[in-house]
This record gives C-alpha cells, sequence and structure tokens, in this order.
C-alpha cells in the first residue's frame, strides 16, 4: 500500500508548492479542498493543513471537522493552518499590527522538537499574511519565533500536532526542504520510496486488474503526456489498447503527419483520423475562450465514440490527464476558483458508454518525463514541449476560421524552428505562438499596410502550475520577427509577452 501525505487545500497560492516539495522527497501526496477531506485510510501517514488568503476571523470562515485528523495522526498547519488549529481551539488570532510579508529570520529555534531539527537560529523564513496568533491554547507551547512574530512555530504537548506562521514550502524559506523532511520523514516515518519505476510497476499491476480483457481506446496528440499514458497501457494491455490520434485543424504544421510517423517506431497501434470539418463547424462564430474549450471537448468526444464504435467491446477511453489539469479544473467553492477547463476532465456524456481510465492523473509534467525516460520512451518525444488539448484555437483570439489557422501555424512554425536552430528550444519548457484580434498600422516597400499583430510567448516552468516569462536574447527575438514579418503574410508587427504565472496563464485563452 502507497504511504501518502494528505494535503488540505484553504486557496493558498503556495499549496501546489508543498506537494512539489513532498514529490521531490520521493514522497506521494495529494491535495484535497479542505471541505471535501476523502477517507481516512491506512496508508495515510500526516495531514499538512495549507495557507489561505482567507482570515480564521471572517464571516463564515473555513474551518473544517477535523475530528479523525488531529490527535490522531500527525498534523502539520501552515500559514492560515496555523491559525486555524490555534483560534478554534482556545487561542486567539488577531489582524497584525507589524509587517508579516516577506523574507524573516528566525530569532527562537526551540530545542529538541522533531519538527525544527537541524534548523539553525537566524534561519531564513517566508511570511505571508494579515493575521498573526496572539495567543495560543494552554497546551500548545511556541517552538520558534521571527524577530517581529513571536508566535511564528507552536506544538502541542500532548499530541503530534504542529503549527507554523511561514511557509516552508517556498525556495525563500532556505531551510523549508528540511523542516518538511522533518515532518513527513522524521515525524510521519514515510520512507521515500515513491519513483518512477515503483510508479511504473504499481501502475501497470492497477491498470491489469482494473481492465482484464478490456479494450481500451486512447486518444493521441503526440505530446508526452498521453504518449507516455499509452505506453503504460500498452504495457498492462497489450494488443487490447486502440491508439487514435485525431487531426481537429487546431494542430501544429505538419504536425499530423510526423506525429503519425512517430508512433510507428513505438510498437502501438495507431489510427489517424482527419476530423478538421468537424471540429471547425464546432468552432463557427465561437470567440468566447471556455466556450472554445467545451465545443472542443465536446467534438473530441464524439470524435472518439464514433471511433470507439468501430472497435468491437471497447470498454474504456484512456486519458493523459496530469494532476494540473485535475487542480486547475478543481473549484472548493470559495478559496479558489475554477482557472479553466480541461477537455479531458470533468467526465464523459451519458450517451458515451466508455469508461475512463487516467494512468496519470496523480502526476506532475515532470514526473510524467521521468516516468516516460524509465519506459525507455524516445528522449526527442520526452523533452517536447507541453501543447494545448484545444490546440490552436485558443491561441487565435476570437472566433475560428481555416485561414488564420493557417497563418498561426506559419508563424508558430518559425518560432519554433528558431529555438530549435538557435539552442534554445530545451531551455524553453514552453513556447507558442498568439494571434491576436487586432490589426496595426504597418510599412512594406514605402506603402501603408494595415495587417494582423502576433505575440509570441516562451516560458520556464516545472510543472505549469507556475512559469516565468523567458529572458530570450533580443538577437534571436530580433530575427524571428523579422523572418515572420517577411515570410507570413498578412503579420505586419510581431510583440513578446513577459508576463508571468500567476497572474497571467501560459496560454492567453
Amino acid at each position: 500500500m502507497q504511504e501518502e501525505i494528505l494535503i488540505l487545500d484553504f486557496g493558498s497560492q503556495f499549496t501546489q508548492l508543498i506537494a512539489r516539495r513532498l514529490r521531490e522527497m520521493n514522497v506521494y501526496c495529494e491535495i484535497h479542498p479542505y471541505n471535501k477531506i476523502p477517507e481516512i485510510t491506512a496508508n495515510i501517514k500526516g495531514v499538512i493543513l495549507s495557507g489561505s488568503p482567507h482570515s480564521v476571523r471572517q464571516d463564515n470562515p473555513l474551518n473544517p471537522n477535523l475530528d479523525n485528523i488531529k490527535g490522531k495522526l500527525p498534523l502539520l498547519g501552515i500559514c492560515y493552518g496555523a491559525q486555524l488549529l490555534a483560534h478554534f481551539y482556545g487561542g486567539e488570532v488577531g489582524k497584525s499590527n507589524s509587517r508579516e510579508y516577506g523574507r524573516a529570520n528566525l530569532s527562537f529555534v526551540g530545542d529538541n522538537n522533531p519538527l525544527f531539527n537541524n534548523i539553525s537560529n537566524e534561519s531564513q523564513v517566508w511570511m505571508s499574511h494579515a493575521d498573526t496568533i496572539l495567543k495560543v491554547p494552554e497546551n500548545y507551547h511556541i517552538i520558534a519565533s521571527t524577530h517581529d512574530v513571536k508566535v511564528a512555530g507552536y506544538a502541542i504537548s500532548d499530541e503530534q500536532t504542529w503549527g507554523i506562521q511561514f511557509h516552508p514550502e517556498v525556495y525563500h524559506s532556505t531551510e523549508g526542504a528540511l523542516l518538511l523532511n522533518n515532518f513527513v520523514k522524521g515525524i510521519c516515518g514515510c520512507k521515500g520510496t515513491w519513483t518512477s519505476d515503483s510508479f511504473i510497476d504499481s501502475t501497470v499491476a492497477e491498470l491489469k486488474a482494473k481492465l482484464g480483457d478490456d479494450k481500451v481506446v486512447l486518444g493521441l496528440s503526440g505530446g508526452v503526456d498521453s504518449s507516455v499514458a499509452a505506453v503504460l497501457l500498452h504495457k498492462a494491455i497489450g494488443s487490447n489498447l486502440h491508439c487514435i490520434f485525431v487531426d481537429n485543424g487546431l494542430l501544429r504544421k505538419n504536425e499530423f503527419e510526423s506525429v503519425l510517423d512517430s508512433y510507428k517506431h513505438m510498437g502501438l497501434n495507431v489510427k489517424g483520423v482527419n476530423a478538421k470539418d468537424r471540429f471547425y463547424a464546432a468552432l463557427q462564430n465561437v470567440s468566447d475562450p471556455e466556450t472554445k474549450r467545451k465545443a472542443i471537448g465536446k467534438a473530441f468526444v464524439d470524435v472518439f465514440d464514433d471511433e470507439s464504435k468501430l472497435i468491437t467491446d471497447a470498454k474504456w477511453l484512456g486519458q493523459g490527464t496530469i494532476y494540473p489539469d485535475v487542480i486547475e479544473s478543481l473549484s472548493v467553492n470559495g478559496p479558489s476558483a475554477t482557472i479553466k477547463s480541461h477537455h479531458n476532465v470533468g467526465g464523459l456524456p451519458d450517451y458515451m458508454k466508455l469508461s475512463v481510465v487516467e494512468p496519470l492523473r496523480s502526476l506532475f509534467k515532470d514526473e510524467v518525463r521521468r516516468v516516460g525516460t524509465a519506459l525507455g520512451i524516445d528522449a526527442s518525444l520526452i523533452g517536447r514541449h507541453p501543447f494545448p488539448g484545444p490546440g490552436l484555437a485558443i491561441r487565435i483570439l476570437g472566433d475560428i476560421t481555416a485561414e488564420k489557422v493557417q497563418l498561426l501555424q506559419d508563424v508558430d512554425f518559425i518560432f519554433i524552428e528558431g529555438l530549435k536552430s538557435a539552442g534554445l528550444y530545451d531551455s524553453v519548457w514552453q513556447a507558442g505562438a498568439i494571434l491576436l484580434p487586432i490589426q496595426s498600422v504597418g510599412v512594406m516597400g514605402d506603402e501603408r499596410t494595415y495587417e494582423k499583430v502576433v505575440a509570441l510567448r516562451a516560458v520556464s516552468s516545472t510543472d505549469g502550475m507556475t512559469a516565468d516569462w523567458c529572458h530570450l536574447p533580443y538577437e534571436f527575438l530580433a530575427k524571428v520577427s523579422n523572418d515572420i514579418i517577411n515570410k507570413v503574410k498578412g503579420v505586419n508587427r510581431v510583440v513578446y509577452d513577459i508576463s508571468s504565472k500567476p497572474p497571467a496563464t501560459i496560454e492567453w485563452e
């Protein structure tokens, strides 16, 4: 049974970072909304309460029932989680009178407390809160302070419960990873055995048990996620896996042919389906981003429904859903909002008679890549940039036409091939071009032009949950801009997106 740490999300922007840090220690963890606590089973070794933009002092505060957790399992409250465990159990939380945001240093670290084992005095930590703990309950004792925050950490005398006012999951907390390691390995006793090889072994075994001799239809995209999902399923069920690669008319230039060719060497049973017209019809006169995503999702389902009927006794639809897809599509009714719909998250319509199987649903993108490498998948495919499920539809702002798609394909091709030629492709996590719904005045050959504007986007990231814009060399950007304007008819201006996530997203829609 896989050991696990449960993370309860109260809406902090850093919640996913907690999971990332634990996964880096080879400790499996899952994030669940604070108000949707799963059954506490024997494999759950400890629980972490995240921070939150909310206050325990507000009307209708976020206050879950922790009766099955507190005092029964090791429990760590971070920021809001620490305030919750103080405020609702006999302590007092009030508005902070001093600045409690940004870097701080520990001025006191208690002796012989396992959570702060080997944490040094004056260790830098990261604060991010408007409230502060004014008073702890009687059976709580303070185990850490900063120069401005008396209750930076506490422990409960008679149970394995701790609270810390700072965020150990962010890099600014220089010994934060050590503190989390103290909790999950030292206190919770996790062995850190969750590796790529162990994931492959357990997943293939689970798939064999779940699927038996059933047939699975899997939509391939040419990307890392669906490819790794396909190889895992193939290891489990062999020829009972039927892969379909759909040309939705929204792929990159020449991608349909090149992707089909790449799969020939992987031993997979792959069928290519040209469904361009079907998707263009579904997107006719549609400009709203969310409506686009839903229309594309429905079209994909319809195509797979038709194709699955051609496969005798197909019972499952395989998908390359990964953990960020799940997190970003999840709302906890208050703490966080749904950022965007993902076309492969949320189940299938009633008329489709297939059940869903998602081998990668628990993995972040970098973990998928490590699993793919362990499976022996070609490095060029493992290193391929992520590409959104809805394709170029969400990189064309406004309505979709075949002419706009072709124009953006040409622009995107010049950009991506330019990154490869300049040796920059592997240092970029994701890149692409966006067609803007505006025109600008330009001059070509002494004549006035009034043509389209495209934006280029390149970001660095680990898993897509956060991202920074890439500082590409000016000389490279100048050459790519010049190539695009000279070679793609209808474009006379190129701009570069220098927004990070958050506050922006990676895609524009």
